[in-house]
């Protein structure tokens, strides 16, 4: 049915974008943080103390929530051959689930520019984990597909590393998206052209980076404000409805289309249509990518909940699930068995993702793979004046507090 041409990678007001540096590192996605906090004063700390910034549990709802959707996505893959019901959660599922992880993503990016001590959490964040990964999975590839010749290249991303290098290029380009007059339409633009042009090629896999790229710039332009229009009761009552609609729009489309257009990684051409299919298709599915984004989010609990802590660690979970997804297709697992393509297999299939995925958010594993995805490197970067002349000011502080002791 499907030509799956690569498929993959009291309430309180929301914050601004704030971000804490150790945070930002082990987290391709920013960790939300709430600006309100307790002054020195008031709480009886130092007055030099930090105060300790909160974080949103909505935000990392939102990302854990979206994370599973990922994983059920990955798991429902090789089900879509068989059964036209897996096509269309699948098909309803691609649409939205990427877009609404980058919406997030580029919000918290907003306050990203230049500074040495942002470059350098972008490179020990986003692209030594990419280096590392990428060799990881093309050294995976190598010996569990009985593919020795698979070359290793940091240049053509394999598989789920796609979305780092992606987030590299985009967050580098923040700054000229605060610049331009008109930032959405134009990242529209530039994704339609993409999705015309065959010839941009697969280096960096710089055509899904380009044509999910108004995603990322969509949440720049996002205010707190909109996150609160979205959670109004009418909003959620008509997500219902529209999710409705869509999961049977999808099962009407699922032997009439390849879900390879969700993908976002080939031009019209590659897929074997002409090239104003690309121009349409790029813009209906923004369309319907915004739309289901909002519904998602609509229904997002902004409360604390069970999985908020999990929502710090849905990179890890990312980027290791990966590792499972495609041994099960090298080592045949679905085809071990007939009955996972039989409904109940595929509701084991669903929960047993769900189940995975969100071992592999826990804390511990975080703590156990914090080596690759939150690298300290403060021996590979100068130090500039401005954290010299901090450092500096913070010893002398050290010193005169131990003196008046004294």
């Amino acid at each position: 049915m499907t030509n799956s041409l690569r498929p993959h990678g009291p309430r309180a007001p929301l914050p601004p974008a704030q971000q804490s540096p150790a945070q930002q590192s082990a987290d391709a996605v920013p960790s939300p943080r709430s600006p309100h906090v307790a002054r020195p004063e008031a709480s009886g700390a130092a007055p030099d103390a930090r105060p300790v910034k909160q974080r949103d549990a909505f935000f990392d709802n939102a990302k854990y929530l979206a994370i599973v959707l990922v994983a059920m996505g990955h798991a429902w893959q090789p089900l879509t051959g068989h059964s036209r019901a897996a096509e269309a959660l699948y098909m309803v599922v691609y649409t939205f689930h990427m877009p609404a992880f980058i919406v997030i993503s580029g919000y918290f990016s907003r306050s990203f520019d230049m500074r040495p001590d942002r470059l350098r959490r972008l490179v020990t964040g986003v692209a030594v984990p990419y280096v590392i990964f990428e060799i990881a999975y093309s050294l995976f590839k190598k010996w569990a597909d009985d593919d020795p010749g698979h070359p290793i290249s940091l240049l053509d991303p394999w598989y789920l590393t796609w979305f780092l290098i992606a987030l590299f290029v985009w967050r580098m380009t923040t700054p000229l998206w605060k610049v331009v007059r008109w930032p959405v339409p134009l990242a529209l633009a530039i994704a339609v052209l993409a999705s015309v042009s065959p010839d941009i090629g697969d280096d960096l896999d710089l055509q899904r980076a380009l044509q999910f790229m108004p995603f990322f710039v969509v949440g720049l332009c996002m205010k707190p404000e909109h996150f609160q229009l979205m959670r109004r009761r009418e909003v959620r009552i008509l997500s219902v409805p529209v999710f409705a609609l869509a999961l049977a729009v999808a099962y009407w489309a699922a032997p009439r289309m390849t879900s390879a257009w969700f993908y976002h990684r080939d031009s019209a051409q590659e897929l074997g249509s002409p090239w104003w299919a690309g121009v349409i298709m790029t813009l209906a599915l923004f369309g319907c990518s915004m739309v289901l984004t909002a519904c998602f989010l609509a229904w997002v609990p902004r409360r604390k909940m069970w999985f908020t802590v999990l929502g710090a660690g849905t990179l890890y979970g990312y980027l290791l699930h990966g590792f499972l997804a495609k041994g099960s297709r090298f080592w045949g697992w679905y085809d071990t068995y007939d009955w996972v393509y039989q409904p109940v297999g595929e509701i084991f299939v669903t929960v047993l993702a769900t189940a995975i995925i969100t071992a592999l958010c826990t804390p511990p594993v975080q703590r156990m793979f914090k080596f690759a995805m939150d690298p300290k490197m403060e021996w590979a970067f100068k130090r500039d004046a401005t954290e010299l002349a901090r450092d500096r000011g913070k010893a002398g502080g050290r010193t005169g507090k131990a003196d008046a002791k004294a």
